[in-house]
């Protein structure tokens, strides 16, 4: 036991602690015009206890009994994928929450963690080989589409499109053929184009239909992002409101508290989704930069690890948290500079929420049992992987 805890990457942790803070200061500032939702600064800090505990409990867990069954972590997250849609409670368009009496889970967030684990559980049976399309790509991909299918049931655009990321950070890592991810790198463009030109085309048509299927929900994400000329007022409130206060922040920002848009309450969601305007108002472009560096560092040290790991499925693991992560920053800010549509993600370890951050505190956790657990034994190289090497040397 002592072994293990002499093998924690400490550096990890105190970036982990410094988010703590800064996301407690921030909700602070970020819920002052909304006195509705004060004291979600003080909630905010027993959801870092409980994410330690989180996170010290699944470091002292062998990863690799996680992906040994896999396939009852993926039955019960689509289990619970499934109850949220009949029994869930919305919020913003969005149904997605269980309420279980002293907190609310959101299995969407649940399955990232776990769809990260199965992938990898599938892509171990490959070790060391390049993945066949049709024998492997494909079926990772509709086993991707199952989750993805119950999160846009929700209308969960944000949960949905990140397990798409995973899957593709995945496939990367697990030695996918240049030719393959060039396919599917020409079929998302062709497919992100066409829709981009037929919603714009026939929004008109598109818009009638959202509405009459009670589906306006879509409507307020997408048309801020591509037709801001034709977005609902309501709608385009939140992310031009939002684009304001980041430019106003400048390059040192307005002072910790001092931020007119956001002690305004002319944004909403500053103490979740809204966060980074926090940060870039009160903060600047100084503010925006340490926050970002801090993400850099947590990653660099996460990818270290990767690449000391003796385990085959180590790595994979490590490379699918980093793709959730990287997905989520770039959602979250992007959304506020018209780079990407408004959707309900959360900027990790700083966005107000339970789920969400335990989450990423098991996720963290996951990547330290890695580091203690991935030089234990030799990598074991499965006998079919061992004769086709063989025969290719």
């Amino acid at each position: 036991m002592l072994n293990k805890w002499k093998k924690v990457d400490w550096s990890i942790v105190f970036i982990v602690f410094i988010f703590g803070i800064l996301s407690v200061v921030l909700i602070h500032s970020g819920v002052a015009a909304w006195p509705k939702f004060k004291g979600y600064e003080t909630k905010m800090l027993f959801f870092y206890i409980a994410g330690f505990i989180a996170f010290f409990g699944m470091m002292l867990v062998d990863f690799r009994l996680l992906t040994k069954y896999f396939l009852y972590l993926f039955g019960a997250g689509v289990l619970l994928m499934v109850v949220v849609i009949f029994n869930g409670s919305e919020l913003n368009g969005a149904k997605g929450w269980l309420d279980l009496g002293f907190v609310s889970l959101q299995p969407a967030e649940l399955f990232k963690l776990i769809l990260i684990i199965t992938l990898t559980a599938l892509l171990m049976r490959k070790y060391r080989l390049r993945l066949s399309f049709w024998r492997d790509v494909v079926p990772l991909g509709l086993v991707t589409m199952i989750p993805f299918a119950l999160a846009m049931v929700q209308n969960d655009i944000g949960n949905g499109l990140s397990y798409l990321v995973i899957l593709l950070g995945l496939l990367w890592i697990g030695k996918l053929k240049y030719s393959h991810a060039l396919i599917i790198l020409i079929v998302a463009a062709v497919t992100i184009t066409v829709g981009v030109k037929t919603y714009i085309t026939f929004h008109e048509q598109i818009s009638t239909t959202l509405k009459q299927t009670n589906k306006q929900h879509w409507l307020n994400r997408i048309d801020p992002w591509l037709l801001p000329e034709k977005a609902d007022k309501d709608a385009s409130y939140h992310t031009k409101n939002a684009t304001v206060a980041i430019a106003a922040g400048g390059m040192f920002g307005s002072g910790y508290m001092q931020g007119a848009y956001v002690q305004s309450g002319r944004v909403p969601y500053t103490y979740s989704d809204s966060i980074f305007v926090v940060v870039a108002e009160e903060f600047g472009f100084f503010g925006c930069s340490v926050l970002l560096l801090l993400y850099f560092i947590l990653i660099h040290r996460l990818i270290l690890i990767s690449l000391e790991c003796k385990d085959k499925s180590g790595p994979l693991l490590i490379v699918g948290i980093v793709a959730m992560w990287l997905y989520q920053i770039f959602e979250n800010i992007g959304m506020f500079m018209g780079l990407m549509p408004l959707t309900g993600i959360t900027l990790p370890f700083i966005s107000y929420g339970g789920t969400s951050l335990l989450i990423n505190m098991a996720s963290l956790g996951l990547a330290m049992s890695v580091r203690i657990h991935g030089h234990e034994v030799d990598d074991d190289i499965p006998r079919t992987s061992k004769a086709a090497l063989s025969r290719t040397s």
